[in-house]
């Protein structure tokens, strides 16, 4: 297979023949003979049992003629002509290898084999992490050393191991009442749904309520707003797949209601965690410009990155889920991603592990990828840490420094607008890495920058302390940090019980940039680097660096763990981005901190890191589009989200249109629309209704400026793909005009003993993609065979 092309899209039989022509398989290889196809997915990854497959007819062949087979077992009577195709959903099909055979008089036999994986998974991720506590309809307190559960929004318990839960539907209908509320109709108790929410429970036997909205679909189809909300597990994950429908009506694959277009908006969850349970969906299926548009909308708690930190394992479960709306409601159109934060993080990376499974993405609050923004969080642990140590403070108390003086210091080694980015980071996601019970450093004055230690303990497992690892009383149970996590992809260290570490700053020069323009001394420079040190293996602060695992390395960048510029080129990307790179500095419409709902940490300059690896790989971002607003924090309003998802639906409508054999790269940039380009609204521009396409004009606004992060301060690339650095001699012009005295070069020098970062080179182990990557046979993973096709017999 040409792993070049847009992966596992469910495509209309036409294009779905024509890539596998380009396999080698495409029609029949003896024209007597029928082609069978798995609509639904690749023939090897079919989940659950059942698969919607599709036979062709021979020429001068009655269908009723073909008759079809699993292993022996006729399925004849699933399969019917609809719309000139013979198709039908196969159902019981084993686990592992399956043979679907269609053979009858007057044409030769044909076979193709189907491999089904459960519906529990997993189908590319490789071997689950245990313990996995299963939700519960009601959420379940912990008690002793039995974990607590969270509550399932399902009246039934799992029925196994793997937290298959038996699927629900039910329907709600959106009130013509004016002033309601876009809310979820159903929250997890003990939070209740407003009451005048635009979602209401809807009864399909009671009369039609008399405040019940109709709206029209981008198909013209006009309907009751009535909407289903099915909701199940798959792959560990609780999922919910909302839209129009009649609920008087049937609804298969091969005959969808009129009321779905085909589309599917799929939204990611933002935050970053870990946890070894099972969660609703983070997010809210009742979005109205979606679903009143007869969009479907998707969502799935393992491709909530608050849930799950295994990007390979959230790919595996947008695959399985698009799978599961194909053979249960139809062949989809296309799929269209949202997300912010995590969010983003998820959309970018299934994009560069897996191109083609979303066909479109509009990532907010972007952040290209989960490893190398654990730079900038580790980065700020340490350095949050340094500025407390008595080391640092002396050198600020004898120059006699005053606060604003020390805090500007710190802004200029840290790369951020102020101090406090970096507290947010070490405040919100400092810990993520720790793979035991922990008491957390908070950062509790944003203007000192003082820490306090919190007064009691958690993990980020979720489980019992006494459960989860530690290095004297639990040393092999289970880790709970973000790459523990993911082990079945990194593997881990040969003799030891944690995962291989792609974390490292051995060779980073910390402030060297701050050095050089002046913004700190020679001293200060040196006593930072001296005094800075990382994390050991337990992500426990340490006076050495951390040091990567090469083969750990190696692993992230062949995964397209790392976003891979040249992998995102496949796929259309509209980028949001606002402002949050201060909690002390009031938005342009005054609100400060997180009273106005800021973390500190979506800094602007992460779009055009993103934009940056694209350059670098391509030559050119033409598939990239960057919308900035500098007004309201980093969240989008409501119309250039909506302005942003017309956009899109607009670009993948093109790109879909588009069958020619043209890579895909160059049909991505073809169908571009003329309004997806970048433009920003300045942040003084209250109803953000001018929309300004001049670059310096947006960047010269405080609120879109991009700033930068320690790593570039240490001068590394905007790209920040460089997990690891090669290593340079420490060369004294490096610091040119600044001048280091004998005595503090020699300092450096037994800082630095095998060199310093140097820049101009690749990362160790830095090579380009080569996903899709399959982890069944176990970590460091293999390149995925070429799809299954049929063969005569």
């Amino acid at each position: 297979m040409n792993y070049n092309t847009p992966w596992l899209r469910v495509l209309p039989v036409t294009a779905i023949s024509l890539v596998l022509a380009a396999c080698g398989g495409g029609g029949s290889n003896e024209a007597a003979a029928p082609d069978i196809k798995v609509l639904s997915s690749r023939a090897d990854f079919v989940s659950g049992g059942d698969a919607l497959v599709e036979v062709s007819v021979p020429t001068g062949v009655n269908a009723s003629d073909i008759k079809v087979d699993v292993g022996g077992r006729d399925v004849t009577s699933a399969f019917a002509v609809r719309n000139g195709r013979l198709a039908g959903l196969v159902s019981g099909l084993a686990n592992g290898d399956n043979t679907i055979t269609a053979q009858g008089n007057g044409f030769k036999a044909a076979s193709l084999k189907v491999t089904n994986y459960p519906i529990g998974g997993p189908m590319i991720s490789g071997p689950q992490v245990q313990p996995w506590v299963c939700a519960t309809p009601t959420a379940q307190a912990e008690s002793g050393s039995t974990p607590s559960s969270n509550g399932s929004g399902l009246s039934t318990t799992a029925t196994d191991a793997q937290c298959n839960i038996k699927t629900e539907v039910r329907y709600f209908y959106k009130t013509n009442a004016a002033g309601c509320t876009n809310a979820l109709p159903d929250p997890t108790p003990p939070a209740v749904a407003p009451a005048n929410a635009c979602f209401k429970p809807y009864d399909p036997a009671a009369p039609a309520p008399t405040d019940m909205a109709t709206t029209t679909t981008d198909a013209g189809v006009t309907v009751p707003y009535i909407v289903r909300r099915e909701r199940g597990t798959v792959n560990r994950g609780i999922y919910d797949i909302a839209v129009l429908a009649d609920p008087s009506k049937p609804w298969t694959a091969t005959a969808p209601q009129s009321t779905w277009n085909g589309k599917v908006l799929y939204q990611f969850g933002s935050s970053t965690g870990q946890p070894r349970k099972q969660f609703r969906p983070q997010g809210s299926w009742a979005d109205d410009k979606s679903l009143s548009r007869g969009f479907m909308v998707v969502q799935n708690s393992l491709t909530d990155s608050q849930y799950n930190s295994n990007r390979v394992l959230m790919t595996e479960t947008v695959m399985m889920m698009k799978e599961r709306i194909a053979k249960n409601f139809g062949e989809i159109k296309f799929t269209m991603g949202a997300g912010c934060s995590g969010g983003s993080i998820n959309q970018n990376t299934a994009s560069s592990i897996m191109p083609g499974l979303l066909d479109g993405i509009q990532p907010t609050c972007t952040y290209p990828d989960s490893e190398t923004t654990t730079m900038e969080v580790q980065d700020c642990v340490l350095l949050v840490e340094t500025y407390q140590k008595p080391e640092w403070l002396a050198l600020m108390t004898a120059a006699g420094y005053t606060q604003t003086q020390i805090n500007a210091k710190k802004a200029a080694v840290n790369g951020h607008v102020d101090q406090t980015a970096c507290h947010g980071w070490n405040n919100l996601f400092g810990n993520n890495s720790k793979p035991g019970n922990f008491s957390a450093r908070i950062v509790s004055d944003n203007v000192t920058g003082a820490i306090t230690q919190a007064p009691t303990t958690t993990n980020n497992c979720g489980l019992p302390a006494s459960m989860v690892y530690d290095p004297v009383s639990n040393p092999n149970g289970p880790r709970c940090g973000a790459l523990d996590s993911a082990v079945a992809i990194f593997g881990k260290v040969p003799g030891t019980n944690y995962a291989r570490d792609t974390r490292d700053n051995v060779g980073v020069q910390y402030g060297l940039k701050a050095f050089v323009s002046g913004a700190i001394t020679a001293e200060e420079f040196v006593t930072l680097n001296e005094k800075i040190g990382g994390v050991n293996r337990d992500s426990v602060l340490s006076a050495n660096r951390t040091a990567a695992d090469q083969e750990g390395l190696e692993i992230a960048y062949r995964a397209g763990i790392v976003t891979s510029g040249k992998q995102l080129a496949k796929t259309p990307i509209i980028d949001m981005r606002g402002w949050d790179d201060s909690l002390l500095v009031p938005l342009a419409n005054g609100a400060v901190g997180s009273a106005a709902g800021l973390t500190g940490i979506h800094h602007v300059w992460r779009s055009f890191q993103l934009r940056d690896r694209m350059d670098k790989a391509n030559g050119n971002h033409d598939n990239h589009v960057m919308w900035r607003y500098g007004r309201n924090g980093f969240a989008p309003s409501g119309a250039v989200a909506l302005d942003s998802f017309l956009t899109m639906d607009k670009w993948l409508t093109n790109l879909k249109a588009d069958t020619s054999t043209t890579p895909i790269e160059q049909k991505v940039v073809k169908a571009k629309p003329a309004e997806a380009v970048d433009f920003c609204y300045l942040s003084n521009d209250v109803t953000q209704s001018t929309k300004v396409t001049n670059k310096a004009i947006c960047d010269a606004d405080p609120f879109l400026r991009p700033a930068s992060s320690p790593r570039q301060v240490a001068g590394g690339p905007l790209s920040e793909d460089i997990l690891k650095c090669q290593l340079k001699p420490v060369s004294v012009a490096d610091y040119a005009p600044q001048t280091l005295s004998a005595t503090q070069l020699q300092r450096l020098q037994a800082v630095f003993p095998t060199g310093v970062c140097d820049w101009s080179k690749p990362g160790v182990g830095q090579q380009a993609a080569v996903s899709p990557l399959t982890f069944a046979a176990g970590a460091g993973g293999q390149p995925i065979p070429a799809a299954p096709v049929s063969t005569p017999r």
